[in-house]
């Protein structure tokens, strides 16, 4: 009874002749996760949400079938970590903070089996291989994970040239909120020197011949980086869309008694 997987985000990047848009889905819900299938790709984050192993894999299986493509961040580039993730059937990674080479390669061992990388072998039992259905899963594994590396501080964007070079990091992708923070400017994405510093990481990707991407909720800002290179981008988030509109709601049918000297009325 043989099985296949999907294409990697990575053939999708190669294929898809335009910029791919996407957003993160941050709510844990499989319910919400399909019904943001429109898009060309998903961010499912674990670093800064309420998923697990299980969340993902309800997840994964909600919108399997959609013409999306899902990638899954892991709360830290850690090896037993990604084995879980890979052994759970997740294809894309996208790895945090990785600030050198060395954290790349290390990103990119914990993907590969022995001699290539630590990967441990668990593929009779794991989704990954629909528990040995996909044929010949061991000697193909790689050609179904993609990496893509994020860069988000300024030691990140120092060593991006050496980290596009890392055999197995098939793209990189540009966090300004943390960016931000690193080089002093905590909560100033759009700072005329954060923006410098994602166009650097841009165009060194666009030099390497490998995708960028970016975060860009602000319309305009992803326009700029859309123009700037980005093969593909973040432009909303799931649980900020619901906050947004359910603010809007509040505002517009919840009557608030005017704000005295000593009160503050709150801001929807």
């Amino acid at each position: 009874m043989p099985f296949r997987v999907e294409d990697t985000f990575r053939s999708a990047l190669a294929e898809a002749g335009r910029p791919l848009a996407g957003m993160w889905v941050c709510s844990g819900s499989p319910l919400i996760a399909e019904l943001c299938a429109g898009l060309d790709w998903l961010l499912v984050d674990a670093e800064h949400s309420p998923n697990g192993l299980e969340s993902i894999l309800a997840q994964l299986q909600a919108v399997h079938g959609y013409p999306v493509h899902t990638l899954v961040r892991p709360p830290v580039n850690d090896t037993v970590v990604i084995k879980q993730y890979l052994d759970l059937g997740v294809q894309n990674l996208l790895i945090p903070m990785v600030n050198s080479v060395a954290e790349a390669e290390a990103a990119v061992a914990a993907t590969r089996y022995p001699p290539q990388g630590v990967r441990g072998v668990g593929s009779a039992l794991a989704r990954a291989a629909r528990w040995n259905r996909v044929p010949d899963y061991l000697a193909r594994a790689n050609e179904t994970i993609s990496v893509t590396v994020q860069i988000e501080s300024t030691a990140a964007v120092a060593a991006v040239e050496d980290i596009l070079k890392v055999d197995g990091v098939d793209a990189v992708f540009i966090g300004p909120s943390d960016l931000a923070a690193s080089m002093g400017l905590l909560g100033q994405q759009e700072h005329p020197e954060v923006r410098a510093a994602v166009e650097h990481c841009l165009s060194s990707a666009a030099a390497a011949g490998k995708p960028a991407g970016v975060n860009a909720f602000n319309p305009d800002t992803a326009q700029h980086y859309l123009t700037n290179g980005a093969g593909f981008i973040l432009v909303g988030a799931d649980v900020a869309i619901l906050a947004r509109g359910s603010e809007a709601l509040a505002a517009k049918y919840i009557p608030h008694p005017a704000a005295g000297p000593d009160e503050t009325r709150p801001s929807y």
